[in-house]
């Protein structure tokens, strides 16, 4: 009876994957939104069945995306099944929403440098070059546009925008990486809330207080700093790290700041939503997220909330 409920379930999860897949690459507006539910159904069934099954429900999913795809099942069924495993048979293990989230990162982002490395191998092309081809084009073909006074601005102008364009292929493993973050913690969200309207027990994330990371971050980010007081060379393997790490170091310092609001105005008993004005204030306007990341840079580097409450 358990083996057929199995099959049962593996089809109807099978079925909803593809059709959550056909809808995605399909229907453009509505296919941004169901994009991010592919992985549930891998998520679900290796939660519930373990991972075997879950191993079993992605390899019949790419042999039938094989047969009308081609290798395009492989990209596919890399990002969606592979990284559903992964958070599924975390899930079910009861792992914390901190450790599902780096599960589910590394997966994303191995999915994403394996496919990166096999478009350059097998089909001669390099994403990021091609990406950074495209920009050029259409920022000259904007630029071409009366809308600029004077040939100096304009010349000031191009060579400012080709600089950042030219910088996407500096830091496009700090893309790579943020990208692989951001879609494993959407992913993870929307499992979560899934998981639980099906009454199924699930460890969510720990309060935003309570977030911090290890206190050797501090160090990596001021030796870090350091080289870029000194100057690197550009074009060298020391500047592409440098360049990687630094933006990388600069979002965790905001995140441990974050933190810090959060834990200050719970200890204070303020009204929560002052921290969550407080966040989407540094989306808006981003200098503001100057201010948290020195107040995550003391945070971390003197135990700031070990000091204000040292029961904490």
């Amino acid at each position: 009876m358990k083996s057929q409920n199995v099959v049962r379930e593996g089809a109807i999860s099978l079925g909803i994957y593809i059709g959550t897949l056909l809808i995605s690459l399909l229907v453009p507006l509505v296919g941004l939104v169901t994009f991010l539910f592919l992985p549930f159904p891998f998520i679900y069934f290796s939660y519930k069945y373990e991972l075997r099954s879950g191993v079993v429900l992605g390899l019949l999913s790419f042999l039938l995306l094989a047969i009308f795809f081609g290798p395009l099942a492989v990209p596919i069924t890399l990002l969606f099944s592979g990284t559903g495993i992964v958070i599924g048979e975390l899930f079910r293990k009861k792992a914390g929403g901190l450790p599902v989230l780096l599960g589910g990162s590394l997966s994303f982002i191995a999915s994403i440098v394996l496919i990166y490395i096999g478009t350059i191998m097998f089909l001669d092309v390099n994403p990021v070059e091609e990406l950074q081809s495209t920009m050029y084009e259409q920022v000259d073909i904007i630029l071409e546009m009366p809308l600029i006074d004077g040939q100096s601005e304009e010349e000031a102008l191009t060579e400012a925008v080709h600089d950042i364009i030219q910088e996407i292929g500096v830091i496009a493993p700090f893309l790579m990486i943020i990208i692989g973050v951001g879609w494993a913690f959407v992913t993870q969200l929307i499992a979560y809330w899934l998981l639980r309207k099906k009454a199924y027990p699930v460890v969510g994330f720990p309060p935003v207080r309570e977030w911090g990371f290890p206190k050797s971050f501090i160090w990596y980010y001021l030796i870090t700093y350091l080289f870029i007081i000194i100057g690197v060379t550009e074009g060298t393997a020391m500047y592409t790290a440098i360049a990687n790490l630094m933006p990388m170091l600069e979002l965790i310092m905001v995140i441990q700041g974050f933190a810090f609001i959060f834990f200050y105005t719970n200890m204070k008993r303020i009204n929560r939503v002052l921290p969550i004005f407080l966040v989407i204030l540094g989306v808006i306007f981003p200098i503001f997220l100057h201010v948290v990341r020195i107040l995550g840079i003391i945070d971390l580097g003197f135990d700031l909330r070990k000091r204000i409450n040292p029961q904490n």
